[in-house]
């Protein structure tokens, strides 16, 4: 009986680790699920023909414009995921990141970029998923890759 006890007094009080490493793992993996990330180290090339890189410029992360887009894009995930789309996030102008190098923002930017590469917009304002979505939309591309995965009404 003492053993019983014993084994159950050690069954018990692992639950609550193996509950709080459940937690952690769930929380990795919906970072690791997130399509928005830190664009500071990342460049272009990493996503030719992969994904469709968002990349929204500001100039400090309380910017209202920056906030009001990344609302916007949180709350409508889905449907970026949908297009391919990975949101890359850049707030900290004195980084000199490669993607500032490359497009060059003033203030608050927004640019959309094809999975060839191609600037298929820029915007100096918020853009809802909507509008997001319809310009990826109209691009050869999609269109294409809508009729291959059979995605057409």
């Amino acid at each position: 009986m003492t053993r019983f006890a014993v084994l159950l007094l050690i069954a018990l009080a692992a639950t609550p680790v193996a509950a709080q490493d459940a937690e952690a793992a769930q929380a990795e993996s919906e970072e690791a699920d997130s399509i928005i990330r830190d664009g500071t180290d990342a460049t272009l090339d990493e996503f030719l023909w992969v994904a469709r890189p968002v990349i929204v410029f500001a100039d400090s992360p309380a910017d209202p414009n920056f906030v009001q887009q990344m609302e916007e894009l949180r709350a409508r995930e889905s449907a970026l995921v949908e297009r391919d789309v990975v949101v890359l996030t850049d707030t900290d102008p004195s980084a000199d990141s490669d993607l500032r190098r490359e497009l060059r923002p003033r203030g608050f930017m927004l640019v959309i970029i094809g999975k060839d590469g191609t600037l298929i917009a820029r915007k100096p304002l918020p853009w809802s998923e909507r509008e997001i979505s319809r310009s990826i939309d109209k691009e050869p591309l999609r269109q294409q890759e809508v009729r291959e995965r059979g995605l057409a009404d």
